[in-house]
């Protein structure tokens, strides 16, 4: 079973997310912040993670992915930016924290169903 973990500070955009996906054979994980996120990323090693840009705290999204992507044991995730940054120079700045596609809120749940497929497949 494939491992989702979804990062967002935002518990709404979160159940959003995990109800969208959970009609797959996939296993949900959650954060609420950057710092769990890179903590949960770490421990659970998911197949994909669906990070937010801007969260509390002393780590945001792009910090986050940074941290996943330069962390040998995290490196192989695949990180989605879900954000309501959706500027080309927002996109730019997280294809430069690492990040492997950009989608942006608000999203059509089918478009979120079809960009996970083709991240894990």
């Amino acid at each position: 079973m494939k491992k989702i973990l979804i990062v967002d500070d935002q518990p709404e955009v979160r159940r959003l997310v995990d109800v969208t996906l959970r009609f797959d054979e996939y296993q949900i994980l959650q954060a609420a912040n950057g710092e769990a996120g890179v903590a949960m990323a770490q421990e659970h090693k998911p197949n994909l993670i669906i990070m937010d840009v801007m969260m509390p705290g002393e780590i945001d999204g792009l910090e986050a992915t940074r941290r996943i992507k330069t962390n040998p044991k995290t490196s192989g995730c695949t990180v989605i930016m879900l954000t309501a940054k959706g500027q080309q120079a927002d996109q730019d700045a997280g294809r430069k924290a690492g990040a492997d596609d950009y989608f942006i809120k608000p999203f059509s749940p089918l478009d979120l169903i079809r960009k996970v497929e083709d991240a894990l497949s």
